[in-house]
């Protein structure tokens, strides 16, 4: 069976870690500083923290933005279910707001009514590495935390009255530096991984000055080992060339698709989405897709089971294209580990898919 997720952990990875081992330094110390370093070559940022969960690091930002209990804070229905808990466990009320069917994002115009309704602070969940109207969003004058665990490399072109700085000699700015601050996950099934964690980053310096005084007082408690540093130093050198393997993958089953009756979600290639799976929206039931896809040997898996709506029925008319890309939309396995055997079999399987 060709499972719908693997972690590329390679003999790099392990060395790491091994050694983390060996020297007896497990806890947070010098390599939590190394992946600190390495996140700020990745993505320029001002300043970062590496802490033990996305919850812990959603908690610091919430700290640092001071926003008052009770206060609405705008999620996506498409958003991982743990935004949803931890904000009501850190006494602020989600307001759950739906996405566009096409690319499974928030538009301007859903958090333009969410703010209405009485949001004060956008999550924006940037899901299956695509990027949302960041321009669009930062005209409303809502400050938002970008979350980054799948789209991290991603970027956007940046638009100049130059014309001789156009097209390939456009300048571009990575996902991670349009919020006030950045979380991105490192948990296991995130673009880049450390077995569990998050980095929690202030792009500007006005914003890390403020942040900062929350993570000097930091207790080793929140703050991510090494052990699990080590991991995620070596995925943050090694991400161009895993991120190019899993870009020649989704080439080819994007090919095969065209020639199928499914949907893809819609999405800009090259530099402008990170490839941390592959999404299909089904036109046909997923029960008889996952019948299918099973006597093949194939592993297939509903791309959104664990969000917001997943967890909460109540949502499904008011979210109604979440609820739609919750039911169809499904991943199948990509990641970099796979044979050249197994990826032509799962292009040969998208071909003739019921």
């Amino acid at each position: 069976m060709i499972n719908t997720y693997s972690t590329t952990i390679r003999r790099k990875e392990m060395d790491a870690v091994l050694t983390c081992m060996v020297d007896e330094k497990i806890g947070p110390g010098d390599i939590n500083v190394k992946l600190i370093q390495q996140l700020k070559e990745f993505i320029k940022c001002d300043g970062a923290i590496a802490l033990r969960s996305p919850s812990i690091a959603l908690d610091y930002a919430l700290k640092a933005l001071d926003l008052p209990k009770g206060s609405k804070v705008m999620i996506s229905a498409l958003a991982p279910g743990w935004q949803y808990t931890s904000l009501i466990s850190f006494g602020y009320e989600p307001l759950v707001l739906d996405v566009q069917e096409e690319n499974a994002l928030v538009s301007v115009e859903a958090v333009k009514a969410g703010i209405e309704q009485g949001g004060a602070l956008l999550i924006l969940h940037e899901a299956e590495g695509i990027l949302p109207d960041f321009e669009g969003i930062k005209e409303l004058g809502i400050p938002f935390i970008e979350d980054i665990s799948q789209s991290a490399g991603a970027s956007v072109e940046v638009k100049t009255e130059d014309d001789s700085a156009q097209g390939e000699n456009a300048p571009r700015i990575k996902a991670g530096q349009f919020g006030v601050f950045t979380i991105l996950g490192l948990e296991e099934k995130d673009v880049l991984t450390a077995g569990g964690g998050a980095i929690l980053f202030a792009a500007g310096r006005r914003d890390w000055i403020v942040l900062k005084k929350f993570v000097d007082v930091a207790p080793l408690t929140d703050l991510l080992p090494d052990i699990n540093a080590a991991l995620a130093w070596v995925q943050f050198k090694e991400f161009n060339r895993n991120e190019k393997a899993r870009k020649e993958l989704f080439a080819m089953y994007q090919h095969a698709c065209l020639m199928g009756k499914h949907k893809m979600l819609v999405r800009e290639m090259d530099e402008g989405s990170t490839i941390c799976s592959f999404p299909l929206v089904l036109s046909s039931s997923y029960k008889d897709v996952k019948q299918y896809t099973s006597k093949k040997d194939i592993e297939i898996q509903l791309a959104f089971e664990n969000s917001v709506i997943a967890k909460n029925d109540d949502l499904s008319q008011k979210c109604i294209h979440a609820k739609s890309l919750y039911l169809r939309c499904i991943h199948v396995p990509l990641y970099s580990r796979l044979t050249h055997a197994e990826s032509a079999k799962i292009v040969k399987v998208l071909t003739t898919l019921p």
